[in-house]
């Protein structure tokens, strides 16, 4: 995987075979997770306030030129930021998400110790009436105490109303499911040998 460039507009955004979007509250860790599988430290700029992520970012997953890419947008809710970039985050997003022809799947980021919230529930529910497919990675698993993860499992699970097995659960810092979310990323984009 390689960052390709930055985007402030959908209209500049070039045609490609296939793209995947990682969506998710500002806090969730998107930059860390695509570090994770693209196995290098600093591909994606990480930081310690939310908000990091304020352009549509492309990184071009396989071999150079072959127009399948993962897209970091920036996230939602929480971010140290005024209100007018806040908006202006929101539309992007929104624009984006509706308006990409060929958007293969949405990778939905959830906070696997904090679980959904009513923003995250609130995104769910306007991917689902925009008919995007949707795949949902439970982020920071390895903050989940083991005691508490089969219950936190069923209740995730219950929230966002899909099976146990629909839910990829990784941690960017320990590496728990990162082979599995870079094997379901490849299946989706095509880019399987």
């Amino acid at each position: 995987m390689r960052f390709l460039r930055s985007f402030t507009r959908v209209s500049d955004l070039p045609h490609v075979h296939a793209e995947i979007a990682l969506v998710g509250r500002s806090n969730v860790g998107k930059s860390s997770l695509i570090n994770a599988v693209a196995q290098r430290k600093s591909l994606a700029k990480t930081s310690k306030s939310p908000g990091a992520t304020r352009l549509l970012n492309a990184f071009e997953v396989g071999v150079a030129d072959s127009g399948r890419w993962l897209m970091d947008l920036p996230g939602y809710g929480f971010a140290r930021v005024s209100k007018a970039e806040q908006k202006r985050w929101a539309v992007l997003l929104n624009e984006y998400i509706q308006e990409r022809e060929n958007l293969v799947s949405i990778l939905l980021l959830i906070d696997a110790e904090v679980g959904p919230t009513a923003l995250d529930l609130q995104t769910l529910a306007w991917l689902e009436h925009l008919d995007r497919r949707i795949c949902f990675v439970a982020t920071k698993a390895d903050k989940v105490r083991p005691a508490k993860s089969a219950k936190r499992r069923a209740d995730l699970s219950q929230k966002l109303g899909v099976d146990k097995s629909e839910i990829l659960w990784v941690s960017a810092g320990k590496g728990i499911g990162i082979a599995e979310l870079r094997a379901r990323i490849s299946e989706l984009l095509g880019t399987q040998s």
